[in-house]
């Protein structure tokens, strides 16, 4: 349990921090519009707006300064491979995807503020060259009409169209921009239209380059001005605000002068903005290398399987690639998970038949037909990777826990393949004494594959005299009456009716209360990792769990979540 609550202290720590230096901006800019002398007169016009619309844009920006970097993959990747990253950090590194909404939400707030009190400074600076408005009001709005005078007041007659004037601006222009592309990337990224429509999410996307070609352009319009510095100094604003009638004619009160703030976004978004441009070319550069197509294997179950060579590559077990397929979309890149171990020649990736892009890639390779294509006659693939992932570290501790839920059995493929190399090579100091495997899917035949895999490995590990390294746990939750009264009728069979493997399968869902409690009984006083990858509810129960069971005394067991996420 320290564990576990020092690992979600110091989720909530920087969690804390994002927020404190966000709030800290906000009203730290607050405050210098709402009481610098330059901007009196400004107030005058505007009032706290002024103040509300400088503050959302700072934190804007600094928002718009960490969007990139958790997108960073290969920042990631090295962060998370660096000896002095530990396993907490990397933990933390793990949810930067997480991070990533999370700072989307802080964008898209700011940049709501920010649009409804421009929205309101519009209308102000209309009224203001209304007669209604007062004298002062009216004598700062007709500053600007003779050659030798600056203006304040962006909207120059009270007839003034605002909406024509201001779209004709570089602010205006560039703001609907920005919220329109803002609009389109938020709303493509619901959870609905990325499990639906990946290819609209895919694209909008990356209309994150035309949102920050806005935002470097759209200080330059200098909607908001303030008076110059120069100015100032001639100027006794704190009297002359209260003599308006006496400027030009007092020495203490000229006629201020006035001008826009200089652009400062591109300030706050180079840094990430290079940072981002270099991992794009390391992308480019990995698109450009030669992937040689060593083997294909069509499963009945509707599963592609890819065998590949390429030069330099060197994975890690429990790693994922992307990988691309020009002739099917020139842009579009899919995550997937090498199912290879690190020891095999080759890297390899399974590739199941849901959607359109992998329904393409099927029939590129003729898939669909009877007999494959020879490879020579295969489309060309992109591979940008490898990249780390949670499982990576299940090395790391004595006794390890993998739990698998349908698709996401697919990481453990790699994992499950490089213990068995480990264990059969003699030089190979292993820390990892024991694993436990749970597998939960609906319809095993969709994962026939892992279940060779799985036959493969219990048949290995009964040669080696290892039966006790591997202990595995298959859960079926969805069978019909057929299949029901098959498995009744071959129950004494010494191996499975289902999976053809020794250890007989479980049918429903897996009482994870007994199953946690058993695995602390067995090893009192270990350090546990527990590997997860599958759906978000179970996940959250399964951190409960980890919790629940996890010792509060340090020496006792102590239970380490992992998920697996892309």
């Amino acid at each position: 349990m320290g564990c576990w609550i020092f690992n979600e202290k110091l989720s909530v720590l920087l969690l804390l921090v994002w927020l404190g230096l966000n709030f800290y901006l906000f009203i730290d800019t607050f405050h210098w519009y709402e009481d610098d002398n330059a901007y009196i007169y400004t107030r005058i016009m505007l009032g706290s707006t002024l103040a509300w619309a400088r503050a959302s844009a700072t934190c804007l920006n600094f928002n718009c300064m960490l969007i990139l970097l958790p997108v960073c993959r290969n920042l990631i990747s090295f962060l998370r491979g660096a000896s002095i990253c530990g396993g907490a950090l990397k933990r933390q590194l793990d949810k930067n995807i997480t991070f990533h909404k999370m700072v989307a939400y802080g964008i898209a707030l700011n940049a709501t503020i920010h649009i409804v009190a421009h929205s309101i400074n519009i209308e102000r600076y209309h009224s203001s060259q209304s007669k209604e408005a007062g004298e002062l009001r009216n004598k700062l709005s007709g500053l600007g009409k003779s050659p030798n005078e600056s203006y304040l007041n962006p909207i120059r007659t009270y007839e003034t169209n605002t909406t024509g004037q201001v779209l004709t601006t570089i602010a205006g222009i560039t703001g609907v921009v920005i919220t329109v592309a803002l609009i389109l990337i938020m709303t493509s990224s619901t959870e609905l239209i990325r499990r639906s429509c990946y290819e609209v999410f895919w694209y909008t996307h990356h209309l994150f380059v035309v949102f920050f070609t806005g935002l470097i352009i759209h200080g330059m319009g200098q909607l908001v001005r303030g008076q110059t510095p120069q100015s100032l100094l001639l100027h006794n604003v704190t009297y002359c605000k209260d003599h308006y009638w006496e400027w030009e004619n007092a020495t203490q009160c000229p006629l201020p002068e006035f001008s826009g703030n200089k652009p400062v976004a591109w300030k706050w978004v180079l840094s990430p903005m290079v940072l981002y441009i270099c991992e794009r070319i390391v992308r480019f550069w990995r698109f450009q290398q030669e992937v040689i197509i060593t083997k294909v294997v069509t499963h009945s179950s509707g599963v592609l399987e890819l065998h590949m060579k390429k030069h330099g590559f060197k994975m890690g077990a429990g790693q994922y690639i992307f990988l691309q397929c020009p002739s099917v979309s020139q842009l579009e890149w899919h995550p997937f998970t090498l199912t290879s171990a690190p020891e095999e020649d080759y890297f390899s990736i399974h590739i199941r038949l849901v959607g359109d892009w992998t329904a393409a890639l099927f029939k590129a390779f003729g898939a669909e037909e009877k007999s494959l294509k020879e490879l020579w006659m295969l489309p060309r693939l992109a591979v940008d990777g490898p990249y780390g992932s949670a499982t990576t570290d299940i090395f790391h501790y004595r006794v390890s826990v993998c739990i698998a839920a349908g698709i996401g059995v697919t990481p453990f493929a790699s994992i499950l393949k490089s213990i068995w190399y480990k264990c059969c090579n003699p030089n190979t100091v292993l820390a990892l004494q024991k694993v436990y495997f749970y597998w939960i899917c609906r319809d095993p035949s969709a994962f026939e594959w892992f279940a060779d895999l799985l036959y493969h490995l219990e048949t290995k590990m009964a040669e080696k005299w290892k039966n006790d390294f591997l202990s595995y746990h298959i859960f079926l939750t969805g069978w019909d009456e057929s299949q029901a009264t098959h498995i009744a009728l071959h129950c004494d069979d010494k191996m499975d009716v289902i999976t053809g493997l020794r250890q007989k399968t479980c049918y429903g869902r897996p009482n994870w209360d007994n199953e946690f409690k058993q695995l602390a009984e067995n090893h009192p006083s270990s350090s546990i990792g527990v590997f997860f990858c599958g759906p978000k509810a179970l996940s959250k129960i399964l951190q409960k769990t980890c919790h629940s069971y996890s010792s509060v005394d340090p020496r006792g067991v102590q239970f380490h979540y992992n998920k697996e996420s892309f």
